[in-house]
């Protein structure tokens, strides 16, 4: 069995050696506001769903149950090195994660915030991060590229995906978030667009994200352009499901795998 509804990235699907899915919230078992293909670990909802979530998710991209790892994302910059699988009461703080291992699924869990899978398919080394506004500020993108590097991974040869991601559109920010932004990143005010309210802005997350991808070298970036907010059909969105008043939210899982 697979889960019937994900997208692919033909940046990346084209190569033999990756296969990666950018999940959307539709064909799992989950119900009620997790419905239905929830693989948040760190949600609500129910243990045994998310786990025939994630199995379905496995399938999907070939890889044994116990394969498809993710991480406890605390929005930084740390970056690990995956060899193994490990249990979902094991995982690292961190927020990127990367392998050369075939088989072993790397999961990024998102809600609005930018998923990106990263594969040097020349060199069999694959990646994934996960990247809100705190993670790109602080430099989760160039922490990951660096570790796939370490692997043997070459900038020039590595091809980077952005998935679903809060657009410009929905993404109102207020003024603590101009102040800092404008001293961690100058030059960067061109991601703040005119907000809706006084003193607010819309910020252009995945502009800013395929910004920093590209400042670490990676020419083959690109974005799915998919906003989780706009599309409640097919995505989670935090600051949907916060408009809502709703007690929690889903969480979506963007893989990538080297095959054997």
């Amino acid at each position: 069995m697979t889960a019937g509804h994900f997208i692919e990235a033909p940046e990346l699907s084209s190569h033999a050696a990756i296969r990666h899915a950018f999940f959307t919230r539709l064909g799992g078992t989950s119900e009620g506001i997790y419905a239905s293909l929830n693989g948040g670990l760190g949600s609500d909802d129910r243990p045994e769903n998310v786990a025939r979530n994630r199995a379905l998710m496995a399938d999907t991209i070939g890889v044994g149950h116990d394969r498809l790892v993710s991480l406890y994302q605390v929005h930084s910059a740390e970056v690990v090195t995956v060899e193994a699988p490990f249990a979902p009461s094991h995982r690292p703080k961190a927020d990127g994660m990367v392998t050369r291992v075939p088989g072993l699924a790397l999961g990024i869990a998102t809600a609005d915030c930018g998923p990106i899978l990263f594969a040097d398919p020349e060199n069999r080394v694959v990646g994934a991060a996960h990247a809100g506004w705190k993670g790109a500020l602080t430099g989760v993108i160039g922490a990951t590229v660096a570790a796939m590097e370490r692997l043997g991974a070459a900038r020039s040869s590595t091809v980077a995906v952005l998935g679903p991601t809060i657009s410009r559109a929905s993404y109102e920010v207020g003024p603590d978030f101009i102040t800092r932004f404008r001293a961690e990143a100058p030059g960067m005010e061109r991601f703040l667009g005119e907000g809706q309210r006084p003193g607010h802005a819309q910020f252009d997350l995945p502009g800013f994200i395929l910004s920093r991808l590209h400042e670490e070298g990676i020419a083959g970036a690109s974005a799915l352009n998919l906003c989780t907010y706009a599309d409640a059909e097919r995505f989670y969105s935090f600051r949907r499901a916060t408009h809502r008043c709703e007690p929690d939210y889903g969480r979506l899982i963007s893989a990538i795998a080297l095959t054997h």
